[in-house]
C-alpha cells in the first residue's frame, strides 16, 4: 500500500484563485507577458449590468457591442413560461419539451431547472448570408417600441430585423445576437456535454472566435466538414459544397462516442475479440500542469512477457520495477486517456488475459502502454461526405410527411443523428434552441427507434411568421412553430407504424409570456410587509393554476419535464410534482386542517399564494404547523 507525500509547501493560492475564476469565467482568460491572464476589465464586465469601459489592448475579439452583449446575458427576465396542453401530445407522461419564445429569454428562465443538466447542444443559427434575420435584443426599450423599432407588429411580439451585407454593423449585428445566447447554452451543459453548431463560410472565423471566447480555445474538439451540396452553389469563383459544424466541449470530461466499423481483431482473450490501442492522449496541448489527474506511472514486468506484451501495476513492487509516463516520441510531456481510478479497475496485476492493460516495449527501450479496446468502433472523421448528409435528404424527408415543402433547406435527419449518436448517450437530454424545422426532435426519436435509447430533447423556437405566399401559409400554418410541432407530430407517427419502437413519442409545449404577477415582478422577500399589503391577489386574472405551477417550477430550479399529477384534499386542488418533490396548491382558505392533511406526505417543497391565506395570522400559523409536522418541509408563497 502506497502512501501519499506530504508537499511540504504551503499551496499556490494564486494559481488555485486563477483556475477557479477561469473555470466561472472561460472568456475573461487571456494573454499576458508571463502566459494566461484574467482580463480584469472584462471580469468587472462580467459583474456588473451596466457597461465597463476600458481601452487596455489585449489578445481578444472584439466588436462594437460586445459589452453590451454581455450586460444582455447577465440581465435577468420577467418573463416565464405557460403550458400550452391543447397543442401538446401526451402532456402528462412525455419529457419531451416544445418551447416558443425568444430564445434568449428560455435560455433565461432554464438557468436553475436546466443548469449543468443538458449533455448535447445542438443549434443551426442564422448564418448572416444577408439575406435572413438576427434577433434584435434591445432591453431599453417596452414592448411596443420594441415592435415599432423592428417593424414585427403582429401578434408575437418577435423581434426580428433583417441584416443585409450593406448593414454598417453587418458581422457586430450577428456576433451580438449569438454571444449572449451561447454564453446562457453554456451554463447548461454537463461537464462532460457538447455543443455542435452548424454555420456556413459567412461567419464561420467569427464564430470560432466567441466560441473560444466562451469555453475557451482549449476547448474546441473539431470543425466539422459535411457535404451538404456535392453539385455547388455558386459563390463568387468557386461552387460551395459544404458547411461547417463545429464542436466544443464544456470541459475535459467529454468522451464522444466512436463510430461503428468492422473489425477484424488481431488478439483474443476468454473475454474475447480486441484490438490494442495506446492509452497515450495525443493531444499536444495537454500535460501535467493542464491535466495533473492524468499524468501519473505505470510500473511494468518485464519478465511477465506474452506475445511481446507484459503486465502492469500502478504500484511498484519486486516484479513491476520499469516506470513508464506519458511522453512522446520526443520526449515531450503528456498525459494518459484514462484517469488513475479508471485505470486501477482494468488492472489485474500478473495476469494478461484478465488484465485490460499491458504494456509493450519500443526499439528505442522506452514503453509503450495499451489498453484492449474491444469495440469494432472508430474516430468519427471529420470530413462528412456520405450521400445521406446532403440537404436534399432533408427536403425529401419533409416532401414525405407534408406532401409538400414547407421548409427551405431543412437539414439532413442524418446529420444530426450523427451528432446525437456521438455526443449522447442513452437517457442523455438534447437541446435545439434554434429549432426551425424542429429536425432535431425528428434525429432523437429516430435514433432512440433505433438503438433502444431514451433520450430527451427540448426544442425552442420563435414563432417567426410565415410569408403569406409561401405554400404552408395556404395550408394554414401562421408561423413556424406550428409548422415544427406538426412534423413532429407526422415524424413520431411514421416512426411508430415503421418501428412499432415503445418510446416517447410525445412533447410539452410551453410558451414564452409576461410574468403572471401583476405589474411588477418580485419574490416575497424583496418586500416588507406594508408593502405586500399593497398587492392582495398580485396574480394577473387571465393566469390559471397551471400557470402559476410551471413559474414556481422554474424559480424552484424544477425541470418542466417532470410527472406532475393532481389530487383533490379537502375539496382543494393539489399539484404533486415529481410524486413529493413539490406541492403546490392556489385555492383560498389554506387552514390547518389542510395543512395536516398534506403535511402526511412530507412534501420537501410546498407553496401556495399570498392570497389563499385568510390574514397574516393564518399564514404564520399554518407555517408553524407545518414546520411541526413536517421539518423537512420547505414552504414558499407567490
Amino acid at each position: 500500500m502506497s502512501i501519499e507525500k506530504l508537499d511540504l509547501q504551503s499551496p499556490d493560492l494564486v494559481n488555485e484563485n486563477f483556475e477557479k475564476l477561469a473555470n466561472l469565467f472561460p472568456n475573461c482568460v487571456t494573454e499576458g507577458e508571463n502566459g494566461k491572464a484574467i482580463d480584469f476589465d472584462l471580469l468587472k464586465q462580467e459583474l456588473s449590468h451596466q457597461v465597463i469601459e476600458g481601452n487596455r489592448e489585449r489578445y481578444r475579439l472584439e466588436w462594437p457591442g460586445k459589452r453590451e452583449a454581455i450586460v444582455t446575458a447577465n440581465l435577468p427576465t420577467t418573463k416565464t413560461l405557460r403550458p400550452v396542453r391543447e397543442d401538446s401530445v401526451d402532456f402528462d407522461n412525455t419529457e419531451n419539451l416544445y418551447i416558443e419564445g425568444d430564445n434568449l429569454e428560455v435560455l433565461k428562465l432554464l438557468q436553475e431547472s436546466y443548469l449543468g443538466k443538458i449533455k448535447m447542444i445542438y443549434i443551426d443559427p442564422p448564418y448572416n448570408t444577408g439575406n435572413d434575420f438576427v434577433y434584435k435584443d434591445n432591453f431599453s426599450k417596452d414592448a411596443q417600441e420594441e415592435l415599432l423599432e423592428s417593424g414585427q407588429k403582429d401578434e408575437y411580439n418577435q423581434r426580428l430585423v433583417a441584416n443585409p451585407e450593406t448593414a454598417g454593423r453587418y458581422h457586430s449585428d450577428w456576433l451580438s445576437m449569438m454571444y449572449p445566447r451561447l454564453k446562457l447554452a453554456r451554463n447548461l451543459l454537463t461537464d462532460d456535454g457538447v455543443i455542435f453548431i452548424s454555420i456556413d463560410d459567412n461567419e464561420v472565423h467569427n464564430l470560432r472566435k466567441i466560441c473560444d471566447d466562451i469555453f475557451g480555445d482549449i476547448q474546441f474538439e473539431s470543425q466539422i466538414i459535411p457535404i451538404v451540396n456535392p453539385g455547388g452553389r455558386d459563390y463568387k469563383q468557386v461552387a460551395i459544397t459544404n458547411e461547417y459544424v463545429l464542436l466544443y466541449s464544456k470541459s475535459d470530461e467529454l468522451v464522444l462516442n466512436e463510430m461503428p466499423k468492422e473489425v477484424d481483431f488481431k488478439f483474443y482473450d476468454s473475454k474475447g475479440g480486441y484490438i490494442l490501442r495506446e492509452l497515450r492522449n495525443r493531444n499536444p496541448k495537454f500535460h501535467s500542469g493542464n491535466r495533473p489527474n492524468l499524468f501519473y506511472p505505470f510500473f511494468i514486468d518485464p519478465n511477465n512477457k506474452q506475445d511481446g506484451y507484459c503486465t502492469v501495476s500502478l504500484e511498484k513492487d519486486s516484479k513491476h520495477t520499469v516506470e513508464a509516463k506519458p511522453y512522446n516520441s520526443k520526449g515531450k510531456e503528456s498525459v494518459w486517456r484514462w484517469g488513475k481510478e479508471k485505470a486501477f479497475k482494468a488492472i489485474v496485476s500478473g495476469n494478461h488475459d484478465k488484465s485490460q492493460i499491458l504494456a509493450k516495449q519500443k526499439s528505442d527501450g522506452n514503453w509503450n502502454i495499451y489498453e484492449k479496446n474491444r469495440r469494432s468502433t472508430t474516430k468519427v472523421k471529420s470530413v462528412w461526405s456520405e450521400t445521406e448528409m446532403r440537404t436534399e435528404n432533408g427536403t425529401r424527408l419533409i416532401r414525405e410527411l407534408f406532401d409538400a415543402t414547407p421548409f427551405d433547406h431543412p437539414k439532413s435527419i442524418d446529420l444530426i443523428k450523427r451528432c446525437v449518436l456521438i455526443g449522447t448517450n442513452e437517457g442523455d437530454l438534447i437541446l435545439d434552441f434554434f429549432s426551425g424545422s424542429a429536425t432535431t426532435a425528428h434525429a432523437v426519436m429516430q435514433l432512440n427507434a433505433e438503438d433502444g435509447g431514451n433520450r430527451k430533447h427540448i426544442q425552442v423556437q420563435l414563432p417567426e411568421a410565415i410569408e403569406e405566399n409561401s405554400e404552408a401559409y395556404k395550408a394554414g400554418y401562421t408561423n413556424i412553430c406550428e409548422l415544427g410541432k406538426e412534423r413532429i407530430r407526422r415524424a413520431a407517427k411514421k416512426i411508430k407504424e415503421e418501428t412499432g419502437a415503445d418510446i416517447d413519442y410525445g412533447f410539452r409545449v410551453y410558451r414564452l409570456d409576461s410574468s403572471n404577477m401583476q405589474d411588477v415582478y418580485y419574490k416575497p422577500q424583496d418586500y416588507d410587509q406594508s408593502q405586500l399589503d399593497l398587492f392582495a391577489d398580485n396574480v394577473k386574472p387571465d393566469r390559471t393554476a397551471d400557470d402559476l405551477l410551471a413559474q414556481v417550477m422554474l424559480d424552484w430550479g424544477l425541470p418542466l419535464s417532470l410527472k406532475i399529477e393532481t389530487e383533490e384534499v379537502l375539496s382543494k386542488k393539489v399539484f404533486k410534482v415529481a410524486e413529493n418533490s413539490l406541492y403546490a396548491c392556489f385555492d383560498k382558505g389554506i387552514d390547518e386542517d389542510f395543512t395536516k392533511a398534506i403535511a402526511k406526505d412530507k412534501p420537501l417543497r410546498i407553496v401556495f399564494k399570498d392570497s389563499s391565506f385568510k390574514n397574516d395570522t393564518a399564514k404564520t400559523n399554518v407555517k408553524q404547523l407545518l414546520k411541526q409536522l413536517s421539518p423537512e418541509t420547505e414552504m414558499k408563497v407567490i
